[in-house]
């Protein structure tokens, strides 16, 4: 099951920007660009594709100014990093609730997941060690499975 996100009417704030008012952080044009851009995307953009995206909507934004702004938001816990095995860090907004990923090697494509029988499974196996499940995050890395027809040739 892929994440939807509730598109935003023109005017109203992003969920990203939101959190930032509540923590009291500064939000420059430059920051509430970045913000919307985060808030609105759906495929786990990296620094790069996030400047490309908006200095679309204000050219004057850096490279520099987008990596200090997602750090920032990273350190906020506003947005998450992921490490997907493609050597470049990729950002989501922090999720309201919790999901796993599935990573496309071929594409790149990361569909977003939740299964129970996961989770709980997650749950038996630290309780059988001992210990309390408190956090996790799972990242499957697939191909189709058109593929294995390909390398089997």
């Amino acid at each position: 099951m892929t994440a939807v996100r509730r598109p935003r009417n023109d005017g109203e704030i992003s969920q990203i920007e939101r959190l930032c008012a509540e923590k009291g952080m500064k939000m420059t044009e430059q920051r509430r660009i970045i913000a919307r851009v985060l808030s609105d995307s759906h495929d786990h953009p990296d620094v790069e594709e996030v400047h490309k995206r908006s200095v679309a909507e204000d050219p004057g934004i850096s490279i520099a100014t987008v990596y200090r702004t997602v750090r920032l938001f990273e350190e906020a816990g506003i947005v998450e990093r992921h490490e997907f095995g493609d050597g470049r860090a990729r950002y989501e907004e922090t999720p309201a609730t919790h999901h796993d990923h599935l990573i496309d090697m071929r594409s790149g494509k990361v569909v977003e997941f939740h299964n129970e029988d996961i989770e709980r499974l997650q749950h038996e196996i630290a309780r059988s060690h001992g210990y309390k499940l408190v956090g996790h995050r799972m990242e499957l890395f697939v191909l189709p499975l058109d593929a294995e027809k390909e390398t089997e040739r």
